[in-house]
């Protein structure tokens, strides 16, 4: 059973700072008084407002989930004794002027039991519904046209946009405005953001409110307020899930500013007059389904103890970080590198394939990594030195580099400093939905080409062909799908077992090696739980790139493999929802594959490189940016 535990906000410090004597009125500011007795169980008071809100429902959020919660409700106490809400959290319907009133006598306890519990504990919620819940403004109830979710921090008893903007920027750890006056925080610094400014004839804050309020609207999913909408519908319906409710606090706090400067352009100082109808609004999708997503990786491909690659898995240096940023939607918009990238186009073929949602990969971003010793240099100071921008509504992608890592491969700087020309730009076409090709324009006029070959092709390894001036280089193709296997009984309890193959032709750079003969791709594709599917993890895959022996320190014959580890099921890191995200990465020599079921080699003892991920769930990165 969960243990209930109110929130703790620093910001209810500065809200909660009035004293005086006990009344059962509600303070006109919104606060609660600090050493009131509930010796009676009198209904908890308070108001809604956007413009007063009439047929909203209230309820106090008791088990931190944000949606309201029927009976039976089962708290537990700080002494471990276990109370029982027949009628689940308490709650009620505003009426005029937007007032509640809100039975708690069933946090009466019995004091063999424990102490009563207090409503100022816990966070009030409260949610307006689409043609039901009423406006009240100067000409008259107008109902509300979007539904939207509105809170207040524990024992503030007015329910705002205001209120909502102060408890989340409690929550994500940025306290009070009033301490870093600067960009939202000084158009809202002089400001009480839990009275009732309606009351208060504050018109600035209620222009702000009812922006916000239009922003708050526009991100509530379309199901859920088609549900609030439904003429049985009164309110108590869960739909958003404790990390969606969250990640819309998140998306408030990170975009008020900018709603605000729009209601203080419009304004021009006078706010009573303002059409916050008219105005123009950010417009952010949010991903509520809070998706684990890679946010970094460190490539280690600087060998400490010789001058060549590949080295001793243990004598390999850090030589570049990679930062992946993300819009709200869990949408890829740059990855950023202390040292040097290597971007792949059959990489960023795949990430086209899902519009740049990295989470809809069932393996996010293949391994890659730049082998020059330009990278480790460039790692050594700070900064970022290479950087792969995403323009999804036009279709572009750039790479920018400042560093003379890919001379080997005709790319060569612009300038020492990032922010100008594109050293390549890659472009793509669709038709119905699915990439037709993937153009990759050099700044020295040279291009490459990659047209899918999709035949027989699993989503985590599609094959590929790749052209350079219209003559093919480069191809992956496979004339069958995966085969099964069984574990081989000595292998049956390992982490990582070959359970799945598909053989490929690799074309281009002739003559091939010797060594590089009937390649495999080998995938774990065991059941580890009944009710999940099986992985389709990829666990190896070998290619040639003999450019990369025109780097001085690079040996060997042009022929290389990755080999992919990923967590132990329900070990650390582990994601069930997301079973295909690696945990590390070695680029090696090419070996030919060995027996099917076997256990898999997934450490060698030497290595080219090794790449280490990082991932965070949406709402961890997107509070991360915030502080």
């Amino acid at each position: 059973m969960k243990r209930l535990i109110g929130l703790s906000v620093s910001l209810l410090s500065l809200f909660l700072a009035g004293c005086g004597e006990e009344s059962d009125e509600l303070p006109v500011d919104g606060r609660d008084f600090d050493g009131v007795e509930y010796s009676e169980p009198a209904p908890y008071t308070g108001k809604v407002i956007d413009g007063y809100l009439k047929n909203a429902r209230v309820w106090l959020d008791m088990d931190g989930d944000s949606q309201f919660t029927p009976g039976p409700l089962v708290i537990e106490l700080d002494n471990g004794s276990e109370v029982t809400l027949a009628s689940g959290e308490p709650t009620a319907m505003s009426g005029a002027g937007g007032r509640f009133a809100m039975d708690i006598s069933e946090l009466v306890l019995d004091p063999a039991v424990g102490p009563d519990l207090d409503p100022r504990d816990y966070s009030l919620h409260a949610v307006a519904m689409p043609g039901k819940t009423l406006e009240e403004t100067r000409n008259g109830n107008v109902p509300v046209a979007s539904a939207y979710l509105m809170s207040a921090s524990p024992g503030v008893r007015n329910i705002t946009p205001l209120t909502t903007l102060a408890r989340y920027r409690g929550i994500v750890g940025l306290g009070s405005f009033l301490e870093t006056p600067s960009g939202i925080a000084a158009s809202l610094a002089d400001l009480n953001l839990v009275r009732d400014y309606i009351l208060a004839r504050d018109e600035r804050s209620h222009a702000y409110a009812r922006a916000l309020a239009r922003f708050m609207a526009s991100q509530i999913p379309a199901a859920y307020n088609d549900l609030l909408a439904a003429g049985d519908s009164d309110g108590t319906e869960r739909f958003l899930s404790k990390e969606a409710a969250f990640l819309l606090g998140v998306s408030l706090v990170q975009n008020a500013g900018d709603v605000i400067a729009v209601v203080d352009a419009a304004a021009q100082g006078d706010f009573a007059n303002v059409d916050v109808d008219a105005l123009t609004l950010p417009e952010v999708d949010v991903e509520l389904s809070d998706p684990v997503l890679l946010t970094s990786q460190k490539v280690y491909a600087e060998p400490a103890n010789q001058d060549t690659l590949p080295a001793s898995r243990s004598g390999l240096q850090i030589s570049a970080e990679l930062a992946f940023d993300y819009s709200e939607s869990g949408r890829l918009l740059s990855v950023s590198a202390n040292g040097c990238l290597a971007p792949s186009m059959p990489e960023l073929a795949r990430l086209i394939g899902v519009n740049g949602y990295m989470a809809d990969l069932d393996t996010q971003w293949l391994p890659s990594a730049a082998l020059s010793e330009q990278s480790r240099l460039n790692f050594d100071d700070e900064g970022t030195d290479e950087r792969l921008i995403f323009d999804w509504d036009n279709r572009r992608i750039y790479f920018e580099t400042s560093t003379t890592c890919h001379v080997h491969r005709g790319i060569v700087a612009d300038s020492t400093e990032l922010g100008g020309p594109p050293e390549v730009t890659y472009s793509w076409t669709r038709d119905s939905g699915d990439l037709v090709e993937l153009v990759a324009e050099i700044r020295d006029g040279a291009t490459r080409t990659l047209v899918p070959e999709t035949e027989n092709s699993s989503s985590v390894f599609p094959g590929y062909r790749i052209s350079e001036q219209g003559s093919e280089v480069e191809a992956v193709t496979f004339a069958a799908g995966i085969n099964s296997c069984a574990p081989q009984e000595d292998a049956a309890e390992a982490n990582q077992v070959v359970t799945g193959v598909q053989a490929y032709q690799f074309s281009g750079y002739e003559p091939q090696p010797e060594g590089f003969t009937d390649p495999v791709l080998e995938f774990d594709r065991r059941e580890f739980s009944e009710d999940e599917p099986p992985y389709l993890r990829l666990l190896r895959y070998g290619f040639l790139d003999p450019i990369r022996l025109q780097l001085s320190r690079v040996t060997g014959d042009g022929s290389f493999e990755w080999a992919m580890n990923y967590p132990a099921a329900d070990g650390p890191g582990f994601v069930a929802e997301q079973p295909n995200l690696i945990r590390d990465a070695y680029l090696k020599p090419y070996n030919a594959g060995g027996d099917c079921g076997r256990e898999f080699e997934g450490v060698p003892n030497s290595a080219y490189a090794r790449v280490e991920y990082s991932y965070q769930r949406l709402s961890e990165y997107l509070v991360g940016l915030l502080q």
